[in-house]
């Protein structure tokens, strides 16, 4: 029977508890999640989109294949700290690459003792941490690019609208009912957060000062966990919303946006419910490709538009402006 573990609080963690809405924490699941032949129910629409791209890249044969293996354990140099409540990708990169080369090193053989063994990819990364962690980075980057960030605006809303409700119950009804309605496997008693199912201890002597708190689209039904010293230990847990992710949201209404946009900059912005290429667009709304990439950089300049390269082809996707000015509309309508 796996025992149950007991993180004691003093005021000071209280005090130091926090939210954090963090890119990385959405890598490994997602990634491995790609990777599984498993169809998932919530995800599959992602999955469907983006797993031809991460395989033309591939993905399944590089860095994150070596250190992101299909299930337990992933180094915990990939995720850093959160350095605030939202951290862009480019600081938490920033922070993989400056990991201490004795921690680097120290969860790689953590690592290979989950494994059995490591990849040459790794084995080369633990003979020089130094020269290679930009390696690592960089695939990250190409993978952020072909299977997130075309979607981060729309992940966000969700991660945000979890971080509020879970502020407001704080304000409400105060910490501790927070961390009892958190997950099935958390609980909270006598200054003290105990997490069940839990193989390895969790105590003050093997945790930072205080607890972060990463809401996550991809971590599935599970929590995952990273505690290394001097960080607070960091809880990533599923966020309220996730099933609602990748439905359809058809706008309605939109005579009053093109008023102000223009027909064609309005149909466009309709037509990126899922991201899409110029060509595509194009297809789709009977435009030119030229004249699409036109209304393309109008949206873009406005920021209601992103573009995302994913191989040879630019992906556009919507921002978190035009989601809210989309979501206005279907309001007014």
């Amino acid at each position: 029977m796996v025992p149950l573990q007991e993180l004691a609080f003093s005021a000071h963690d209280l005090a130091q508890l926090r939210f954090a809405v963090s890119p990385m924490w959405e890598i490994t699941p997602s990634f491995r999640l790609l990777e599984s032949a498993a169809t998932h129910p919530v995800h599959h629409p992602w999955v469907e989109q983006v797993r031809p791209r991460t395989a033309a890249a591939g993905a399944a044969r590089g860095w994150l294949a070596e250190l992101i293996p299909p299930s337990g354990y992933v180094p915990d140099f990939l995720n850093p700290a959160p350095v605030g409540p939202a951290p862009t990708l480019a600081a938490e990169l920033a922070a993989i690459r400056a990991a201490p080369v004795d921690r680097v090193r120290g969860d790689l053989d953590h690592l290979a003792r989950h494994q059995g063994r490591l990849g040459p990819r790794a084995r080369a990364l633990y003979a020089d941490p130094r020269a290679l962690l930009p390696k690592v980075t960089a695939a990250v980057e190409t993978y952020w690019e072909l299977a997130l960030a075309p979607y981060w605006a729309r992940i966000r809303t969700v991660l945000d609208a979890d971080v509020f409700h879970r502020a407001r119950q704080v304000a409400e009804r105060g910490t501790s009912h927070l961390l009892n309605d958190l997950h099935a496997t958390v609980s909270w008693d006598d200054n003290a957060l105990r997490l069940a199912r839990r193989k390895q201890p969790l105590t003050r002597e093997t945790a930072g000062a205080g607890l972060v708190l990463i809401p996550s689209a991809f971590t599935g039904p599970d929590l995952r966990t990273r505690v290394t010293l001097p960080d607070p230990p960091q809880l990533a847990y599923p966020a309220r919303g996730v099933g609602l992710l990748w439905e359809s949201r058809p706008v309605t209404g939109t005579e009053a946006l093109a008023a102000v946009l223009g027909r064609s900059r309005t149909r466009l912005l309709t037509e990126l419910e899922t991201p899409a290429s110029t060509t595509d667009l194009a297809r789709r709304t009977g435009l030119s490709a030229a004249g699409v990439s036109q209304y393309l950089t109008a949206l873009r300049d406005a920021g209601l538009v992103s573009a995302h390269r994913a191989g040879r082809a630019v992906l556009y996707a919507r921002t978190a402006a035009a989601e809210t000015l989309l979501a206005a509309v279907r309001v007014r309508s």
